[in-house]
């Protein structure tokens, strides 16, 4: 058994001086098994170490911020030499030009773009700029994990303490134009918000172009989230793959290959809005103090070079199908194919984990997430990154193979008691803190 001491020590101190011991809620140690949430020190390509000195080939790859492998040395060289001549100023820099010119040629349907520092920032910027664009108030939003932490969104999920009243937004199901259409028809809808894709569901032939074409009838402002899709699906986002230019999309993520970067892009005649050529209402739409810092800027255009020059998306998706392929021959071998399986675009794979009467299972989940982590492996999903070899690959699938025998023995069983070790898993959006509360220190 790995020794995770160092770890559980570094992560209850951590409990002490941060709410949740986490500063997100997907890194947090409620979403690994009980006393084996690894703190890390350093990374390289897709390897990480923890500070008990364990290695692991990690998937997810900074919540998939991360496409090229972490420590991308074109990525490194650019930022270091960009910083030493100063980060941040009290006037814009020509990187911010470049930087800008280097996007809109990414994504060619949007006229502007403003940056800052994380996604919730530009969903919201994009909510605001279509509330005042229109002058209205409901979001429509589509049946999607997540968009922002804000209280039109965070209002609609279970953790909305402390949201001053209901949020005005409503919900729609993907992939249903009727239903899309009942809530444009009943709503007065300023924006409808969605991600084109995801990981499990790709848009039926011609549901993105009926959506585009809805919000046209209606007057509301289409807003497409590329925080998972842009470079990850294409680097020119799912806008790019599937063919329809939203008014605004809202970016993050993979942009700086883990340095912190996001953007809000869209049509100059509601970008303008929140500049100097208006003679409308400002919008106050982003302004922030590190948006436009140079490192990241530099990260930027340094990505945007590697994936000129080579083919990440590429990379990504080969070893995506093998790993997936690979995992699933070694669960039908053992005759649990039906209970433990990896599906998804090959770029962005989950796994799914079910109990023996089939329903989806955190406690099957944590036990194999227990499982592979002793087997060198860590990851929330099986998301790749280009950094993703083929050894990597046949490590992990032979990490899962041993994972698959306990799995087995534990449907067998009929439970996981006496497989798992502490308490299962939990959704990270959660009412309450248990099923993983922690006792106070001192209580």
């Amino acid at each position: 058994m790995r020794d995770f001491a160092r770890s559980n020590a570094v992560q209850a101190r951590l409990h002490d001086l941060v709410p949740g011991g986490a500063h997100t809620y997907a890194r947090g140690e409620d979403q690994y098994p009980e006393a084996m949430a690894p703190i890390l020190v350093r990374g390289s390509g897709c390897h990480v170490w923890d500070c008990d000195g364990n290695e692991y080939i990690e998937y997810g790859m900074g919540l998939r911020s991360v496409t090229l492998g972490h420590g991308y040395r074109p990525v490194v060289d650019a930022v270091t030499r960009t910083i030493a001549d100063g980060m941040n100023f009290s006037r814009p820099t020509a990187l911010e030009l470049s930087a800008a010119e280097d996007f809109l040629t990414l994504v060619p349907g949007a006229d502007m773009v403003k940056f800052a520092k994380n996604g919730s920032d530009t969903t919201t910027a994009a909510v605001r700029l279509a509330r005042a664009a229109t002058g209205r108030e409901t979001i429509a939003i589509c049946d999607q994990p997540f968009f922002s932490v804000d209280d039109w969104f965070i209002g609609t999920t279970e953790m909305s303490a402390g949201v001053a009243r209901p949020a005005a937004t409503v919900r729609f199901p993907y992939n249903d134009v009727n239903a899309l259409a009942a809530v444009l028809d009943s709503h007065t809808v300023a924006c409808v918000v969605m991600e084109a894709a995801t990981a499990l569901a790709e848009p039926a032939p011609g549901y993105l172009r009926e959506v585009r074409a809805l919000c046209d009838r209606y007057g509301a402002l289409l807003v497409f989230d590329e925080m998972i899709t842009g470079f990850r699906w294409s680097a020119g986002g799912a806008q790019q793959v599937y063919g329809v230019t939203p008014d605004l999309s809202c970016w993050g993520k993979a942009m700086g290959n883990g340095f912190p970067l996001s953007a809000l892009a869209g049509r100059r005649e509601f970008m303008e809005l929140g500049g100097l050529r208006t003679e409308r209402d400002r919008v106050f739409l982003l302004s922030t103090t590190h948006g436009p810092e140079t490192g990241s800027l530099a990260a930027f255009r340094a990505v945007v070079r590697a994936y000129r020059e080579t083919d990440p998306i590429g990379a990504m998706e080969r070893a995506g199908r093998r790993l997936a392929d690979g995992v699933n021959r070694v669960a039908a071998g053992l005759g649990i194919g039906d209970y433990l399986q990896v599906i998804g675009r090959p770029s962005c794979l989950i796994f799914v984990t079910r109990d023996p009467r089939g329903r989806p299972s955190q406690p099957y989940r944590t036990l194999f997430l227990q499982e592979l982590l002793e087997h060198g492996v860590l990851g929330q999903s099986f998301v790749t990154s280009a950094a993703h070899g083929d050894d990597d690959i046949d490590r992990t699938v032979e990490a899962c193979r041993w994972a698959a025998e306990i799995y087995c023995r534990a449907l067998e069983h009929g439970s996981v008691d006496g497989l798992l070790r502490g308490r299962p898993v939990a959704p990270a959006l959660r009412r309450y803190a248990e099923p993983r509360y922690i006792q106070p220190a001192g209580a």
